[in-house]
């Protein structure tokens, strides 16, 4: 698989929620951050996502924004 985004991180899968439509997918970055993502439970079915499997953060967005008070 090619793809034009360059933030691509490789982690294992802690956990899958899944809701009416949608699942929550959190992967651990380690030794780094835990990142989760929000995705179709359509999507968690397809890619046969369950905790434990390795799986990969794919990160493109245009803007990045930081706030403080």
């Amino acid at each position: 698989m090619k793809l034009s985004a360059r933030n691509i991180l490789p982690g294992t899968i802690l956990s899958v929620t899944k809701g009416t439509t949608t699942a929550h997918v959190v992967l651990d970055l380690a030794p780094g951050p835990i990142v989760t993502a929000s995705i179709t439970n359509q999507v968690v079915d397809d890619l046969g996502l369950v905790a434990g499997r390795p799986a990969k953060a794919i990160i493109k967005a245009s803007d990045v924004m930081i706030g403080v008070e």
